[in-house]
């Protein structure tokens, strides 16, 4: 198995307090105040589809869909984030789906090195949005912010957009927190089947641009329910 250089980031990322309620996740920045998670404010975007969903599938198969995907998501970064810190023996001792989603995504995850942080928690006070990112490293030589995601079928990269838009807010927080440049977003997916697909962009502009339309959506729905 490789073993991953860690360089660390470029200045200490302070942990955050956070909270989960109706309106989502938040985090307290250093400063006192209480921002939105960039997954609350993407979300936000996505629940007129959702609730269309919900109703066709029935609210009971939605949530059993829901629980599904979120534990495997969740023992897979587990698996990834403990290959990548070197944790072999933890990596072994993984077991059903999502080693089998590991072990398919492995030749990918093995384009990653120079790692700067994983799983991290980042913050904007000029965005005022938080969170906490998959991975900062370098991938195939160029210094990204790393998304790994799990799904049952590879997606089209059109349907990827709320991943580059959740991504960019990552590579202007930590922009904002250390002064270093971000050069490219990545997506890592892997499916059910074995499939993998990795999906990069380099121009973040565009979803910079499209994440302070959705933070101004987030916060007039906001304000309209209280």
């Amino acid at each position: 198995m490789k073993t991953f250089n860690h360089v660390g980031p470029a200045c200490e990322l302070q942990e955050l307090e956070s909270k989960t309620g109706e309106k989502g996740r938040f985090y307290k920045s250093p400063n006192g105040n209480w921002y939105p998670s960039v997954t609350t404010v993407v979300g936000h975007q996505s629940i007129e589809g959702i609730r269309k969903w919900e109703k066709r599938v029935g609210w009971t198969e939605a949530e059993k869909i829901r629980r599904t995907s979120s534990w495997r998501g969740t023992k897979y970064h587990g698996i990834v984030e403990n290959y990548i810190k070197g944790n072999l023996e933890a990596v072994k001792e993984s077991t059903g789906l999502p080693a089998i989603l590991f072990r398919a995504a492995r030749e990918v995850l093995d384009r990653i090195d120079n790692v700067h942080v994983l799983e991290a928690p980042l913050y904007s006070d000029d965005l005022c949005v938080a969170g906490r990112v998959d991975c900062i490293a370098e991938f195939d030589g160029d210094l990204a912010i790393i998304d790994f995601k799990t799904t049952k079928e590879l997606k089209q990269e059109s349907w990827l957009e709320k991943y580059f838009v959740q991504e960019a807010a990552y590579a202007y927080m930590y922009w904002e927190r250390t002064g270093v440049e971000v050069k490219k977003l990545v997506t890592l997916s892997v499916a059910e089947d074995g499939q993998t697909q990795v999906v990069e962009k380099y121009d973040k502009i565009p979803y910079i641009d499209t994440l302070c339309q959705w933070i101004k959506d987030y916060r007039f729905f906001q304000e309209s329910i209280k």
